[in-house]
């Protein structure tokens, strides 16, 4: 039978349900949309009542606001209507509010919360509209136009507002637990950003709660306030970042009296593309210490209660996340202490000396509407869309919290609050020096009367001693240095695989044609033969003379043993280094410029050369990528005595972001586990300046507004230029 025609398609009953039960995420994010509705209605506040029923057959809840009410019209044909554009069109509400309900759904969680739903609203006007919805009707019919609701219209005295009446069962009922209940405060507590900004300051709202007659519940009657916690921060990073990418924060910290707040200067570099945005992000130290210095500055419990120290960290355990924050509402689940959205664990059990843990922060991050800034809220209330956009967005916020890291870890290490680090240079320059001790003996002997031949025998076992132990540190030194090269080897193994790949690939093809025409030879005598032959074999030796000189300019690294000093030629020297890394200076079209004297020699280990130059290079084309510089150059300037040709200095320069000039004052940037990589281990410039140091010489960071500047200076020039 053929047979055409067009028809419409009719939503099944059980679409309602659909849309509420099983679109919206759980019971805490149902109540936080009709609570949202409430604001949408410029309602200057919401309560929300928990009553459980006599012998606890069921219980209710009643979410009620005293905004604009709705009228009969806006019942059937707005409310009506599932996913309406109403609130998207009009994007903003009679008193300016920025609408939360815009996808039309929210209204229809009511339905996870309860069997039926009791509405009545009234207007400005005394027009008082009562709705009844029992939802197990939706279920029962085949299609939702087959259900039918009752709607009344009459004149009324009552306040205009709306007020929503639910009622559970049983099953329902047992639920909520005292567990629950407190769950649903704190995400009523993290519903609203305590924080004030150009968003949302103008828009009051309040939340009240009240619960009463459940099993084991203590019965509550409150204004949900943000968590107390919140201002008792120890260091803090705020502000805001415009679309451009240009912003300007501030960084304070409360562990110290009399300190100033600090501007910083944001330059992203190019658009955000997820928008303009507000940051205001809390960090707080756990050690011991801390926690008593947090309790001393006010931390108290919901009763006024000064809290110990076992709660104090509870409270940082329960309430620790950076929320994202629309038009001054949270995006669920971002924000909450078990999703930590940002890797921040990730990043800190790298590098725990620097980085922060998310149970360390609590934070808020303002984003704009989902046109201005591509982040999209998932249908289902449950974050937001893994597109692009919200790639940025956690980029940009890493990047924020960086910034306090960096001063956080200076701040600790100058109040020696964090790990010591070790320089081994240094310490072992202290551990086994003993000059100030035979000064001291030397002296004690002369007052004590004892003759100087008697006490220059004493000064000379001492320095018996001194030249053991200086044995001693060589070999330390000797094995430090060992370490550090295969260290250094191992970050630029990734540039040796990929492309040593190429050259491994020529002989894998090749071998085999070389088979072939090796075997057509044999089988026909043929001459001919042999000329296919040639250029494979060329190309054979070609390859693997590749791996002959990477092998050559690698060994110093891969040496499991120290060879004595050489006086080697330093442009050659520091040429093989860099050359290490060509290939990504061509993937990355950068261009490096080695200038200065070709002729002078300087007494060094080739190893050391490596570290220091691989290590400086390898930094440098990660900022020149990862800020996308326009000019990408890298130049290494070797200067020498005019007169001897004598090395002064090399200057090292490239065209990055360069290098802030607080983390040059505090000399921090040389210290081992500071990086401002979001990745970074923080060892780079700490093994170069410790190879320098071992061949004397002394590397410093200068003060550049063209790109990092660093010299490695003769201990002379240093001298002179202190």
């Amino acid at each position: 039978m053929n047979s055409s025609g067009s028809y419409k398609i009719r939503p099944a009953g059980r679409h309602i349900l659909t849309i509420g039960r099983d679109l919206i995420q759980d019971s805490y994010a149902a109540v936080l949309e009709l609570v949202k509705n409430a604001y949408d209605a410029d309602s200057p506040d919401v309560e929300i009542t928990f009553l459980a029923k006599p012998l606890l057959e069921g219980y209710s809840i009643t979410i009620e606001d005293h905004g604009h009410g709705m009228s009969r019209d806006t019942i059937i044909n707005k409310w009506m209507v599932p996913s309406t554009r109403d609130k998207l069109d009009r994007r903003k509400s009679p008193l300016g509010r920025i609408m939360q309900g815009r996808k039309g759904v929210g209204r229809y969680a009511a339905s996870i919360l309860g069997g039926d739903l009791l509405l009545e609203t009234t207007t400005s006007h005394g027009e008082k509209t009562t709705l009844f919805v029992e939802w197990d009707s939706f279920d029962e019919a085949q299609y939702l136009d087959d259900v039918e609701i009752l709607i009344e219209t009459t004149q009324s005295k009552d306040s205009q507002g709306t007020r929503l009446t639910i009622n559970g069962n049983n099953e329902l009922l047992s639920e909520w637990s005292e567990k629950q209940f407190k769950k649903l405060r704190f995400e009523l507590k993290k519903l609203i950003s305590p924080v004030n900004s150009a968003t949302n300051q103008e828009n009051d709202f309040s939340v009240f709660l009240k619960i009463s007659g459940f099993n084991e519940v203590q019965d509550v009657s409150e204004r949900i306030e943000p968590y107390p916690i919140f201002d008792l921060f120890d260091y803090k990073i705020s502000g805001k970042v415009d679309a451009n990418g240009q912003g300007q924060l501030e960084y304070s910290l409360q562990k110290a009296r009399n300190t100033t707040v600090e501007q910083i200067q944001f330059e992203l570099g190019q658009p955000t593309a997820c928008g303009e945005l507000f940051f205001d992000i809390r960090v707080y130290d756990r050690e011991k210490d801390a926690i008593d210095s947090l309790i001393g500055r006010g931390l108290r419990d919901e009763s006024g209660n000064y809290v110990g120290k076992l709660q104090a960290r509870q409270l940082l355990n329960e309430y620790n996340g950076i929320g994202v924050y629309r038009n001054g509402f949270r995006i669920r689940p971002l924000g909450d202490a078990d999703f930590d959205w940002l890797k921040l664990n990730e990043q800190r059990v790298q590098n725990p000396s620097l980085r922060i843990g998310s149970n360390q922060v609590i934070g808020y991050v303002q984003i704009q509407s989902e046109e201005l800034s591509g982040l999209t809220e998932k249908s289902a209330r449950d974050g937001l869309r893994e597109n692009e956009a919200f790639n940025r967005l956690k980029d940009i916020t890493k990047n924020i919290i960086a910034k306090l890291e960096e001063r956080r870890f200076e701040y600790r290490k100058k109040a020696g609050l964090s790990r010591p680090v070790l320089k081994v240079e240094r310490q072992l320059e202290q551990l086994f020096s003993s000059d100030s001790l035979k000064k001291s003996i030397r002296s004690k002997l002369n007052q004590g009367g004892v003759d100087l031949k008697t006490t220059g025998e004493i000064i000379e076992i001492l320095d018996r001693d001194a030249d053991d132990k200086n044995k001693t540190a060589d070999e330390i030194r000797q094995a430090v240095a060992i370490y550090q090269g295969q260290a250094t080897l191992g970050k630029i193994m990734n540039v040796i695989l990929h492309e040593g790949r190429r050259h491994l690939n020529y002989f894998r093809n090749q071998v085999p044609n070389l088979q072939f025409w090796y075997d057509s030879f044999v089988q026909s005598s043929d001459a001919k033969h042999l000329e296919n032959i040639i250029p494979i074999v060329k190309g054979i030796g070609e390859n693997a003379d590749f791996f002959s000189k990477l092998f050559k300019r690698l060994d110093p690294l891969a040496a499991g043993k120290r060879p004595a000093k050489k006086l080697l030629e330093l442009k050659t020297e520091i040429h093989n280094a860099v050359t290490v890394l060509e290939p990504e200076f061509r993937w990355k079209e950068i261009t490096l410029k080695i200038t200065g004297s070709d002729t002078v020699k300087y007494s060094a280990w080739k190893q050391d050369i490596f570290s220091i130059f691989t290590n400086l290079v390898d930094n440098s084309i990660y900022w020149i990528a990862e800020k996308e510089s326009r000019i990408r150059e890298i130049n290494i300037d070797i200067v020498t005595d005019v007169d001897t040709d004598t090395l002064l200095f090399i200057d090292y320069r490239d065209t990055g972001p360069g290098i802030e000039s607080s983390l040059i004052d505090s000399e921090v940037i040389f210290e081992p586990q500071f990086s401002t990589k979001p990745s970074g281990t923080g060892l780079g410039l700490a093994i170069a300046g410790e190879a320098a140091t071992r061949i004397g010489l002394e590397l410093v960071a200068i003060k550049s507004d063209d790109g990092a500047w660093f010299r490695l200076q003769t201990k002379d020039v240093g001298e002179l230029n202190e």
